[in-house]
C-alpha cells in the first residue's frame, strides 16, 4: 500500500513523504511502518492504542477512524496532522 505521511514526520522517515507498507488493517500497517521508521507509530498512536486526536487517517480519502479498519494493498493511506496556532 502506499503511504503518504505529513511533514511532521519527516524526522523519523529520513525526509520521505510517501512510503510503502502492508497490512490487512491500519494498525498493522503502522506497525510495518514503525519497523522500517523507529518511532513513527507512537507519533500517531497513544499510549492506549488510540488513534491521537490531532492525527486523520484518510484510505482512498474516505475517513479510516479505527486502527481494526480494514486496507488492501493497492490503497492509499493519507496521514494528516492537525495545525495549530493563535
Amino acid at each position: 500500500m502506499r503511504v503518504i505521511v505529513p511533514g511532521q514526520l519527516y524526522d523519523y522517515t529520513g525526509g520521505v513523504s510517501r512510503l510503502a507498507a502492508e497490512g490487512e488493517t491500519l494498525g498493522a500497517v503502522l506497525d510495518d511502518l514503525d519497523q522500517h521508521y523507529p518511532g513513527l507509530r507512537f507519533r500517531v498512536v497513544d499510549e492506549q492504542g488510540r488513534i491521537r486526536r490531532h492525527i486523520r487517517f484518510y484510505l482512498n480519502r474516505s475517513p479510516a477512524t479505527t486502527l481494526a479498519h480494514r486496507v488492501a494493498p493497492d490503497d492509499e493511506l493519507l496521514i494528516v496532522g492537525a495545525l495549530s496556532g493563535g
